[in-house]
Parts: C-alpha cells; structure tokens; sequence
C-alpha cells in the first residue's frame, strides 16, 4: 500500500473526512489495518464523537433527529449538557483538541485556507447587515418582555456612520454586542485598532447625548445557557435603571465574561 502515506491520509482522512472503512474498501483491506497505517505517519484517529459528526456531514449516516424540533426545555437540557461536559473537561484533553485543530488548519492547502477566510468574511458581512446571533436573541426576549426596541438604531448619532445596535427609546437606553473581534485581533492588527477607535467615539457620542450605554462582551461560544445568563443580566440592569436614572458618571454599564 505505497499510495497510503501521510499526504494521502491529510487528504481522504482529515479533509475529505472519509472513515476508515471507506479508505479500507477502496484498498480492499479491513479497517482496523488502515487506523494503523494512519497513526504510523502521524494522523490521529478521530474520537468516537468526531467519527459520528464527519458520518453525518457527509451523509453516510442519516441524523436520528433531523427534520424534528426540540421544545425549548430540550434545547436548554442539551446546551447545559455540553457546557458541563466541556467545563469538567481537564486541561490536557482541551489542549489535544485545540492542537488537533491546529494541525488540521496546517494540513490545508492554501485554497482551503482561503475558501474558510471567505467564509468567514462573508458571515461577518452578514451580521453586520442583519445583527449576530446574540442580537437577534437579544432582540426578540426583549420584545416579548413588552420593550419597543429600534433594531440597529440610524441618524442617531454625530457621525452618522455609526449605529446602535439595539436602542431602547423610552428609556433612552443604547445597547451594544461586542463579539471577540472588539477585543482581540481576530482580522490582523490594523482591523483591531480601527474598531477599538470607532468604539471609543461611539461610546463618547452616546454618553453625550445623555444616553445610558450598556456594553454587553461577548468573546465565548454562544450556547443556550449563556444566552440566557446574557439576559437575565440585563434584565437585573434594566430593572434597576427603570427604577433610578443614573447621574452622568455611572451611565456606562458593562455586562459580560
């Protein structure tokens, strides 16, 4: 088996995703003789979970749940399971997840590389369009709990660049989302400084104006449980603030990790 070297199984195995029995299939040989010729040029078996997940995306596997709805409560028992699972996680598992990341990323061609950034780029184009995720979420408890919110709030401010990602008019409150991109730098230095420069003037404008801001971190994974610790903060920030207006000097409030 010349043809089964390191190159062959960066290809089939880790970007193509392809199982050892499909390798094994194509070689006429059994799976397990595979798995050994992989870990002999310094490919990592995936875990049982990863195995399952590459079967499904690459429908070889149908999902047993696909097509169905969870009710809220499921969701919620599902998303506190893989947080628990992944906060009793030990250090040692988490790295060797992390670095099996890194050498999948380092094992892509540079046209797979660029095809994830602009992926990527183009998400981010969207969100800045239509709002994250946590936004959206935001948006919508803040509605059914009776508030009238301007969803990406124009014209508001001095430089009319500038927007309120979520604006509430009765209680001239101005709220915004700062994803990992605001405080780390995620597209190179430069995209870094330009954004932490349009925060700063943001943050000013809408202190001036007399505005109550409220700065919401967000650089985690966005999972049911936070979304929801997100809100019950904010809900706690809300309460108050409706209950007393604060002097100029304590209308920033920072809610977040």
């Amino acid at each position: 088996m010349e043809s089964l070297n390191r190159e062959y199984f960066v290809r089939e195995y880790v970007l193509n995703k392809r199982s050892f029995a499909s390798i094994a299939e194509e070689f006429g040989t059994y799976p397990n003789k595979i798995r050994r010729a992989a870990i002999s040029v310094g490919i990592e078996p995936r875990s049982k979970s990863e195995a399952q997940s590459c079967a499904l995306s690459s429908g070889r596997h149908k999902h047993p749940t696909k097509g169905r709805k969870h009710s809220q409560k499921t969701r919620e028992k599902i998303s506190n399971s893989v947080y628990d699972n992944w906060q009793s996680m030990d250090s040692k598992e988490k790295a060797r997840r992390s670095e099996l990341s890194k050498k999948q990323w380092e094992n892509m061609t540079e046209e797979q590389k660029a095809e994830l950034q602009k992926l990527s780029s183009e998400a981010i184009r969207k969100a800045s369009r239509e709002g994250s995720k946590l936004e959206k979420y935001i948006l919508e408890n803040l509605i059914l709990e009776g508030y009238r919110v301007d969803f990406h709030k124009k014209h508001m401010l001095l430089n009319e660049k500038l927007e309120i990602d979520l604006f509430l008019p009765e209680l001239s409150i101005a709220i915004e989302v700062d994803g990992p991109s605001h405080f780390y730098p995620v597209w190179g230095q430069e995209s870094f400084k330009r954004t932490q420069k349009s925060d700063n003037q943001k943050s000013g404008l809408i202190l001036s104006s007399g505005l109550i801001l409220v700065r919401i971190k967000h650089t985690k994974g966005l999972s049911e449980k936070y979304k929801r610790e997100v809100m019950v903060s904010l809900e706690q920030e809300l309460d108050r603030l409706k209950r007393k207006f604060p002097d100029k000097n304590n209308r920033l409030i920072l809610i977040g990790e």
